[in-house]
Order: C-alpha cells, then structure tokens, then sequence
C-alpha cells in the first residue's frame, strides 16, 4: 500500500511540474507577441535569456520579425536580430520572409542588416525584389539588384518586379529595374504588361512611356523616355 502510494505521490508531483511549465511557457508566450506589438526589445531580451523560443510563430502564424517589421517596431527588430538561433528566413503561412517585409517597408537598413544575418537575396515565386518594388524606396530595389537579384524574377503568376513597381511603387524604382534591363514586353498569366499594371493603376503618363518601349523600334530594357538607337 506504502509503494502504491508513493507512486501515486511521484506522478502527481510530475503533473504539478508539467502544468507549471505549461502556464509559464503560455505566459511567456502571451507576454513575447505583447512585447513585439508594443516595441518592447528590453522584454523581448529578457525572455529570451530565460529560453523563449525566438522561432515561435505567433497564432497567425506570422514569424515576430515579421511582425516587428510590419509593425516598424525598431527595438524589437534589434533585440530579435540579436538571437544567435534566430532563422532569419523563416516564413510565414503567406511563405513571407522578414526580408520581404522590410523590403516592403523600404527600409534599406533592415534589409542591410537581414542579409548580413544571413537572409536570401533571391527565392523562388514571390521574391524581395517583387516587394521592394512595390515599396516606397528605390534604395531599396537598387540594393536588391547590385547583390545579384534576377531584375526579370516572375512570380507564380508571371509578376515581375516592374509591373509591381508600375502598379504600387515608385516611379523611380521603375527607372532603376529599367536601367538594370528589367523586360517590359513581358506579360504576366493575365496577359498583362508594366505598361497594363500602370494604366490599370490610374498611372497613365507612366503607361504611355511605358508602352512606347514596347512598340516597334523601342528597347524594351531603356529607362522610360530613352529612345532606342
């Protein structure tokens, strides 16, 4: 009976563990996503000096680097960078890098700082450079391209860099793919040209400089406005 009972007592004590680590893992968790929502980098620290994982997907399923980044919530950006066991390309259910989204944010520094760490230049489907193109700063396609990003990427549906560029983003960032011989005779699945995205987009001068690059004689890789020799 004595034996019986000291099993009983051994188990439960081991349920009284488990549950503890269980409400302190959960609690830690609710307290690292809070942490990167409010820009906190000291208690992104601190939690991940007593174990957290930085690797935890939020229940979105979004990576908190991403998250941070979205968010331009810079301190959490540097205390999650600073994790050594941080996979810096990680994605997210979308299959979106940290990368990506800085690229989107056009911020040239994070994008500096990501690839330092380790992040692809370039992957298959929707890349870097399709989301820095459509993004507010052409630093940011240029950084993309001068490290060796494919200037003619296709997304799964045939979306290069410049018709993204031509649709969201900057006009200068056109100026630069096109500089960098970005193809504007390309059509996506949609049978769709850079010149479509723009005048889609409302964008007309920039779908007629567009379109004359296209036209018999133009050079389809000129910056808009180059006549072809």
């Amino acid at each position: 009976m004595l034996t019986i009972m000291r099993v009983w007592l051994k188990l439960f004590l081991q349920a009284i563990l488990v549950i503890g680590v269980s409400s302190a893992h959960a609690g830690s968790y609710e307290d690292f996503f809070r942490a990167v929502e409010a820009d906190d980098g000291r208690t992104i620290l601190n939690l991940l000096r007593r174990g957290f994982d930085v690797n935890s997907p939020s229940e979105s399923g979004q990576t908190a680097l991403y998250l941070a980044l979205r968010s331009e919530a810079h301190q959490a950006v540097a205390a999650l960078l600073s994790a050594p066991d941080l996979k810096v390309d990680q994605v997210n259910e979308a299959q979106e890098t940290a990368l990506m989204m800085a690229a989107l944010k056009g911020h040239l520094e994070w994008c500096q700082r990501l690839v330092e760490k380790g992040a692809a230049i370039h992957r298959e489907g929707w890349t870097p450079l399709h989301y820095a193109a459509t993004g507010p700063n052409p630093g940011a396609v240029r950084f993309f391209l001068d490290r060796g990003a494919p200037v003619n990427a296709l997304s799964p549906n045939g979306t290069t860099p410049l018709m993204m560029a031509a649709r969201y983003g900057q006009e200068a960032s056109v100026e630069v793919l096109l500089a960098a011989q970005a193809n504007s005779r390309l059509r996506n699945q949609r049978d769709l040209t850079a010149a479509d995205f723009a005048r889609d987009a409302g964008r007309l001068a920039l779908a007629r400089r567009l379109d004359a690059l296209v036209a018999p004689g133009g050079t389809p890789g000129a910056p808009a406005g180059t006549p072809s020799r």
